[in-house]
């Protein structure tokens, strides 16, 4: 490899994945290492440290290091972030409680509510008032914020949220609030909603900046502590992180405002599967991501997909983040039966301690990577490249209690397993495609995760999808979206005005006097990430309805309509999405603009990822398996043939039933589906039965 390297970590539930790539060749050098939860930090000093040393690579020859985390997240799910307090305006103190109304599950009226991350005992109330239109209306009163910080501060609050009625419209109160709390509290983590996101719905703006305090002070520790551990590697090159909308940003920036950082993980694999499907010509993606602890799936349509009406666990979230959705079980997902007898799969995961009981950790309940071993897909004694042996008798034996419920024997159990996984996936997913009006069939479906390719064709199957994409490194493909990722930050200004036709020309001027504002901050954040990139670009959309609905959708704004001031252009594009969105639009009703925004792309340098040319056969056509084994697959047992990825070429072509091992994962071929290795690498699997 030459000296220009970039450095990839993606750190997951269970495994630590980094991917060193060289720019001018395009070369990847791929590790994995067990995650360590209590310490994620501790899992990428060694991954560096392990990979570097196997490698023969000085650290000092890295030039790029950007690594993504789902550590905010975990940090939400599992409840351990800090103690926090929220000062709120005064009426609103149950505003997490209050919530939207909305039940979780519609069929159950005894479903519980989510309980609120702030306590109601650190809910303070402050008697200050600003109007919708930014005008004071109370002032606020100094005296009152030292009494009440002074509270929190002897209960023990290590964190502050301030969110009051209208600052986004006037972010005074809160600037003077957030001022005062860190002269009589310099150690406090504290945010306010206008620096989070400053946009009108105040449970959701106030959710989202209770969020960003409760992970902070262990967002803030975690990257300081990273940064310092990274260095005694030899890794000089500032550290960057990849953000929830599929960009990137500096480590610094990830302290301030932690909570951009909550979906960063599966944003990563996301881009970096666009990235690959379109070097691969498929720009029709149903994306799947199966770890060791959930299956993800996003829509990549031409470009990856966003949204702001995502979930971090019981929680929505406003700000704008790549569409994934959770669909399913992963490698880790333990298996169990129900009072009734019934075969569940998840969604408790064995994760990386102790694992599947097939890693001899400790675990004994049956996951979905145990029902690989004992149907012979997953080989113990190569599994990560023969780093971690397996021990299939302890699959087995995992599956011995589930079996006695049954009545089944133990490779039934686990074929079992692996239906009911399908099963799940598939009826998530066909929810979820109807949902976004995408028909299966026209897309293709481009694996990864350390278990993607392993599932990838016996769900296919089911869901009738005829094209499935395997990328050269599955397994770390997270870890490479980290390395195409742009610099990337969204901005949003609440404009909340009644679209006039006769006074369209006013509107446009207003619109055009806002939008400068907005770049002109955008452009200023990518100059202070100070992060290099090839070219800067700004893109602009709009969030409006029809007057008197109760949401609204978003709108591209097409170049020229702001210069030109062009009226009909921009309502026509609210007419257009709509029609696209519903079937139907009314160019005569009135509308609304709610929202405006603005999202800021620094183009960072893309690899290269062709092929390196293989020499060990001279026409490719279907290579030799290196061995044959006995797979129990659809109540029978088969004769499989097993590949070695690393030597397969262009155009070989591969027949199911049959698997394919590397380092990072293992492809299972099924009965019905053909393989080609095309001119990057990717494994192409096709549906040849009807």
């Amino acid at each position: 490899m030459t000296q220009r390297l970039r450095l990839g970590i993606d750190i997951g539930g269970t495994f630590t994945d980094l991917s060193l790539m060289d720019e001018a060749s395009g070369t990847i050098l791929i590790w994995k290492t067990p995650s360590t939860p209590a310490h994620p930090a501790a899992a990428v000093v060694r991954g560096i440290q392990e990979l570097t040393t196997q490698q023969g690579i000085n650290p000092a020859d890295i030039r790029y290091f950007v690594h993504g985390t789902t550590i905010a997240t975990n940090t939400i799910i599992e409840r351990s972030g800090a103690k926090t307090g929220l000062f709120i305006t005064q009426g609103f103190r149950d505003i997490l409680r209050i919530a939207r109304l909305r039940l979780p599950n519609v069929f159950d009226l005894l479903t519980e509510r989510a309980e609120p991350l702030v306590r109601r005992r650190y809910v303070r109330e402050i008697n200050e008032r600003i109007l919708a239109s930014g005008r004071i209306y109370k002032p606020l009163d100094p005296e009152e914020i030292r009494r009440e910080i002074a509270f929190l501060v002897a209960e023990g609050v290590e964190a502050l949220a301030i969110s009051f009625l209208h600052a986004y419209k006037n972010p005074e109160h809160e600037e003077q609030a957030k001022e005062i709390v860190l002269q009589y509290a310099p150690d406090l983590y504290v945010c306010t909603s206008t620096e989070i996101w400053p946009q009108m719905r105040e449970y959701e703006r106030t959710l989202v900046t209770v969020i960003n305090a409760y992970v902070g002070k262990k967002m803030h520790q975690y990257f300081s502590t990273l940064q310092q551990q990274v260095q005694t590697t030899g890794i000089t090159v500032p550290v960057y992180s990849t953000k929830s909308n599929g960009g990137i940003m500096t480590a610094e920036s990830a302290r301030q405002t932690p909570v951009e950082t909550l979906l960063s993980g599966p944003a990563s694999g996301v881009v970096g599967a666009a990235f690959v499907g379109k070097m691969a010509g498929f720009d029709r993606l149903i994306t799947l991501d199966m770890g060791g602890t959930s299956a993800d799936v996003a829509i990549v349509d031409q470009e990856v997909q966003f949204s702001t009406e995502n979930h971090i666990g019981e929680f929505p979230v406003i700000m704008p983040v790549v569409d994934v959705n959770s669909i399913g079980a992963g490698g880790g997902s333990i298996a169990w039966t129900d009072a009734a007898g019934v075969l569940k799969v998840g969604p408790r995961s064995a994760g990386a301690d102790p694992g599947p009981a097939c890693y001899g950790l400790g675990g004994k309940e049956p996951t979905i990577t145990d029902a690989y071993v004992t149907l012979g897909i997953l080989h113990p004694q190569k599994f990560l490249g023969g780093t971690l042996p397996l021990y299939p008798d302890l699959a087995r034996e995992a599956m011995g209690d589930i079996g006695r419920v049954l009545g089944l024997e133990p490779v039934q159990v686990a074929e079992s397993i692996i239906r009911v996984a399908t099963a799940n996936m598939y009826a998530e997913l066909i929810t979820l495609m109807a949902r976004k009006g995408v028909d299966p069939t026209d897309f293709s479906l481009l694996v990864y995760g350390g278990a993607g390719a392993t599932h990838a064709f016996l769900l296919a199957k089911e869901v009738r999808i005829r094209t499935v994409v395997v990328p050269r490194y599955p397994g770390i493909l997270c870890a490479l979206g980290c390395l195409v990722s742009d610099v990337r930050s969204d901005f949003v200004r609440t404009f909340y005005q009644r679209v006039d036709p006769e006074k369209g020309d006013v509107l446009m001027d207003r619109l055009a006097e806002a939008y400068t504002t907005l770049d002109t901050q955008a452009l200023q954040w990518l100059d202070r990430e100070g992060i290099p990139v090839q070219e800067k670009r700004v893109v602009r959309s709009v969030d409006m309805r029809y007057l008197g609905q109760s949401f609204e959708i978003n709108v591209p704004l097409e170049e020229g309509v702001l210069q030109q001031r062009d009226f009909a252009r921009f309502a026509a594009a609210f007419h257009a999405q709509y029609q696209t969105m519903y079937g139907y639009s009314d160019d005569k009703a009135p509308l609304e603009v709610i929202d405006l925004r603005t999202t800021v792309i620094g183009t960072t340098p893309k690899p290269n990822l062709a092929l390196e040319s293989s020499s060990h056969r001279s026409v490719p056509g279907e290579p030799e398996p290196i061995e044959t084994r006995q797979i129990y697959f659809e109540g029978e047992w088969l004769q499989a043939r097993v590949y070695d990825r690393s030597l397969l070429q262009v155009g070989d072509i591969l027949q199911g039933p049959a698997i394919v091992e590397q380092f990072d994962t293992t492809t299972f071929l099924i009965p019905g589906f053909t393989a080609q290795i095309d001119r990057l690498g990717n494994l192409i699997g096709t549906h040849t039965e009807e």
